[in-house]
């Protein structure tokens, strides 16, 4: 399936390549190299990508390009699914997903992939299985390989490879048994000039850190859960019982991992915590132009906005702003053309405003568009959707352990649809409970 592999950065360096049946050249990495400079954002590089005698299926994870290179068909999401599981894998392992900690980790990262791929189709992708196959990295155990030679591969077959549950190893034992769950959600949408809600939607993940001794069973119930009506789950959940009754039932890995993901694309669910007034005006005669931005709460439920963020693209043409903020700082930086206006937390009672003039190269035309607005900010104890965790029980083992659920909204990918549109689509939300 899979025959080859190519990690590739931001800048275009070709840091790292595997291959599992022939050797294929770089070369043709050209033809994404040719996708990568016609987008404009990374993430807008086509993710399947057709050549004269391959398919380029890529993922981009982390500032860095998974690039697969593929002989024949096969269906695109399956290799897409096996590539962001990779990057999960380094992540997992390493603590983060960079191209300095691969290239520290050079080695173990060829023995996973040599694990995760055999003759090129998928056969361990789970966390518990290539733990025990290859020993994640420690300061100490490198210092032991490099005195003695010996290497991070383990000596006996993992316990859960033959088992009926392969995604949790067996006798696992903790001092402390506890299980978080993260409700993270990302929220697009768009808002025309006049604040009304154009497109909404959002995509939502639970992810979960399970440290539970010996074979727990749990079962997670939400108190409305007819909210999720178009969901995905870990191989571990039982289907069935979540089609009957709505309820999440599952033998958990042991560790970090996702226990599913939903979309929510009713608009009426989605609420906008806040308004933004913009007029941004270039004078026909001139070369000015004028500025003037006033953001408000809308619906925060009565939480205090924080973290508030304000980015204006502007067009090619504005050279330079000089602005005056009744609160926080702007800076704008005239080779990228985006201005950055550093709220912070929102007061209800006195609105932030960013006023003053632009100037514009002379003699060149009036942009025919007035540029997207972006916002980014942050509401403590709010969750956006309103899906809420209702209790989690366990079976099979007697020990009672900590359980916390925390609750994460934050920034979708949002686009400017029409002139004088803004996109309103990186949020930040926050909010905790304990059950």
């Amino acid at each position: 399936m899979i025959h080859s592999l190519f990690l590739i950065n931001n800048a275009g360096d070709l840091f790292l390549e595997k291959h599992w049946k022939s050797v294929i050249s770089r070369s043709v990495c050209d033809y994404f190299f040719e996708a990568r400079e016609k987008a404009v954002e990374p993430d807008n590089v086509p993710p399947v990508i057709r050549t004269p005698h391959h398919y380029l299926i890529n993922i981009y994870r982390e500032k860095i390009f998974f690039v697969s290179v593929i002989q024949t068909e096969v269906p695109p999401l399956f290799v897409i699914e096996f590539l962001h599981r990779v990057a999960e894998t380094f992540q997992d392992y390493f603590g983060e997903c960079s191209e300095s900690t691969i290239k520290d980790n050079v080695v173990i990262v060829y023995e996973l992939l040599e694990e995760m791929l055999d003759n090129g189709f998928p056969l361990a992708t789970e966390s518990n299985i290539l733990k025990e196959l290859i020993r994640p990295p420690t300061i100490l155990r490198s210092m032991v390989n490099t005195i003695t030679g010996s290497s991070n591969v383990g000596e006996t077959l993992p316990t859960g490879q033959l088992s009926t549950i392969p995604w949790r190893r067996a006798g696992v034992k903790y001092t402390n048994n506890e299980a978080y769950f993260d409700v993270v959600e990302e929220i697009d949408a768009i808002l025309d000039k006049s604040g009304t809600t154009v497109f909404a939607e959002i995509q939502g993940v639970i992810d979960a850190c399970v440290k539970l001794s010996g074979m727990p069973d749990l079962t997670l119930s939400f108190m409305n859960p007819r909210l999720l009506d178009d969901v995905s789950f870990h191989p571990c959940v039982r289907y069935k019982r979540w089609e009957s009754e709505r309820v999440i039932s599952f033998v958990p890995p042991d560790g970090n991992f996702q226990l599913m993901s939903y979309h929510i694309s009713a608009q009426n669910l989605v609420a906008i915590p806040v308004y933004v007034k913009q007029n941004i005006s270039f004078f026909e005669t001139g070369s000015s132009g004028r500025l003037d931005i006033t953001v408000g709460p809308k619906q925060t439920m009565g939480k205090t906005v924080e973290g508030l963020v304000v980015t204006v693209h502007m067009p090619k043409v504005v050279l330079s702003a000089n602005l005056n903020a009744t609160q926080g700082t702007y800076n704008y930086d005239p080779v990228t053309k985006i201005l950055v206006w550093d709220i912070g937390k929102l007061n209800p009672q006195k609105l932030p405003n960013l006023k003053g003039s632009l100037s514009l190269q002379s003699g060149a035309p009036k942009p025919e568009e007035n540029p997207s607005l972006n916002i980014d900010l942050k509401i403590q104890q709010l969750a956006i959707s309103g899906l809420k965790v209702n209790r989690l029980d366990m079976y099979g083992e007697k020990y009672k352990p900590f359980k916390g659920v925390k609750y994460v909204t934050k920034a979708g990918k949002s686009e400017n649809l029409f002139q004088r549109a803004f996109a309103l689509g990186i949020f930040h939300f926050i909010s905790t409970a304990f059950h």
